[in-house]
């Protein structure tokens, strides 16, 4: 997901401050990884530069005054086109998992005992995302849906790989 058009599909909701994007945007989207707050204004400069938001009049406030932003046709246009448009789907097939058992076949290492680490690994963060299943908001729950089932293709692809790992070695020695 790219933070400017996020911002951007908030401001269509409604204009809004830079603190309130930033707390709009960690309760829904950020999940573990909040957005800075000078990472939310160096963006709002840039969407407006762009055109895609105009700055309103500095309004007074209990700190210092808080501009209010507001989209722009062009930016609504393109928060329109961006929602319309698949996402693609894996777009490389070299995964940084598929790299790092091909270079330790080719290196001569153990690439069985990395895809052990790895599957523990993941089998740690299922764990984690099923406690968030049952205690989470649905928001919560959609989002640990969505990583349980990339983990669980990971977990099939590890056992695959792993049950292949000798004639690939000899393939990737060559």
């Amino acid at each position: 997901m790219t933070v400017p058009l996020t911002l951007l599909g908030l401001l269509e909701r409604e204009p809004s401050h830079g603190y309130d994007l930033k707390r709009d945007y960690d309760t829904y989207f950020s999940r573990g990884k909040p957005l800075l707050l000078g990472q939310v204004y160096s963006t709002l400069g840039r969407l407006a530069r762009d055109g895609k938001v105009v700055v309103g009049p500095a309004e007074p406030g209990s700190g210092p005054d808080r501009k209010r932003y507001v989209i722009t046709e062009l930016g609504a246009t393109e928060v329109e086109a961006w929602l319309t448009e698949p996402v693609e789907a894996e777009p490389h097939l070299q995964t940084e998992l598929f790299s790092k058992v091909v270079l330790a076949l080719m290196l001569g290492r153990d690439a069985q005992a990395y895809l052990d680490v790895q599957r523990t690994e993941h089998l740690r963060r299922m764990r984690e995302l099923a406690e968030t299943k049952r205690t989470g908001q649905l928001v919560d729950k959609l989002l640990a849906d969505h990583g349980m089932f990339r983990l669980e293709a990971d977990l099939r692809w590890i056992e695959v790989t792993a049950a292949r790992l000798g004639p690939l070695a000899e393939e990737v020695r060559k």
